[in-house]
């Protein structure tokens, strides 16, 4: 908190100063010039308030530790120290919420995109794996769901599973987990017991309105084909699966779960949406300072993010150098720690770039 100090000291002068100015009775008889002040009033009015409140508790710390000195406080100080600490805690929270850039796509809607890498059957098997924990957490978040795509194994893998994910702040919850996941045990497939490294790719795409991008119909190459399953077999005679190119970018979508053409089409619509505007934030990104990159990463798919190990029970999630004995916990949707820990760091950044 130190370091946005100056920055809330600043602050709070400047509402000091427009309250002043809003009282000034010049002021009050220009519509336009009040009403401007009445905004950035109501704007700083939360975070002053935070701010102010942090003080009072910062104070009242101060006073618990001269009533140490008084033996008959003694025994109230300890619990009266963890009440003010907890108070502290929520208050520099909301206060760094308030005052710290938001990244717009937080609140959004998402599609979760999981594609097996290398590793054969046993990529495809664990990117069902990371699909099932991916639905865990995301159903103890209290968001809703649905399989968009999914593209089956024989075996029981899956080599592609969308999902559509919805719910205010789904991405901010997710948006840390693009990259490439690394696995490490003995395939259900390896006959001799040899550990075997395996990786799939994870995508959190945020969706995009149509707003957000523009798409020419006349850019637009659009399929239909009976649906088909695992295996390649006809699930259905009707020509109701949708396959979508972009012709300028040549990404290509397509959608098969509904029997209903259109709905397919809508479908693979939204699909498309979302990955154009990944691809124009991927250009952004890369005009962002390395630094940042680096340390928090952008999202690309060819990072390498975390590794499972099997044997070890372990999980190390490789940007922020945490590593858990936790994985069976961890592959039934507990991965907070590692979201809550990416938050932090991404949080501190940004107070840095605040000084």
């Amino acid at each position: 908190m130190e370091k946005v100090r100056p920055r809330l000291e600043s602050m709070r002068e400047r509402y000091r100063e427009i309250s002043g100015k809003m009282a000034d009775p010049e002021v009050s008889r220009n519509p336009a010039i009040y009403m401007k002040l009445a905004r950035d009033q109501s704007e700083l009015s939360v975070i002053v308030s935070l701010y102010e409140n942090y003080l009072r508790i910062i104070d009242q710390q101060k006073g618990l530790q001269e009533l140490r000195q008084d033996p008959d406080f003694l025994d109230l100080v300890p619990q009266e120290e963890k009440k003010l600490s907890l108070e502290l805690q929520d208050v520099e929270s909301r206060l760094l919420d308030s005052i710290l850039p938001r990244d717009e796509r937080d609140s959004r809607n998402l599609f979760l995109e999981i594609r097996a890498g290398a590793g054969g059957e046993e990529a495809a098997l664990f990117a069902r794996e990371l699909a099932r924990m991916y639905l865990r957490f995301i159903e103890r978040k209290g968001f809703r769901f649905e399989v968009m795509e999914t593209n089956d194994t024989e075996i029981g893998g899956a080599r592609e599973t969308i999902i559509y994910v919805q719910g205010h702040g789904a991405f901010s919850q997710l948006k840390f987990e693009s990259g490439v996941h690394r696995v490490q045990r003995v395939p259900v497939t390896e006959a001799g017991g040899r550990i075997h490294t395996s990786t799939v790719t994870v995508a959190m795409i945020p969706e995009a309105s149509e707003v957000d991008v523009q798409i020419d119909p006349k850019d637009l190459r659009i399929d239909t084909f009976c649906a088909s399953s695992a295996g390649g077999q006809s699930v259905n005679t009707t020509y109701s699966a949708v396959r979508i190119t972009h012709l300028p970018t040549n990404i290509v979508v397509s959608c098969q779960d509904e029997r209903s053409q259109l709905k397919n089409k809508a479908k693979a619509m939204k699909v498309l949406r979302a990955r154009l505007m990944e691809k124009e934030q991927t250009r952004q990104n890369e005009q962002i300072a390395s630094d940042r990159k680096s340390q928090v990463g952008t999202g690309d798919r060819s990072e390498r993010i975390r590794t499972y190990n099997f044997p070890q029970n372990r999980v190390t999630d490789h940007r922020i150098g945490m590593t858990l004995y936790q994985l069976d916990q961890v592959m039934e949707g507990n991965i907070d720690p590692f979201v809550d820990a990416l938050r932090a760091q991404e949080r501190a950044l940004e107070i840095e770039r605040l000084e």
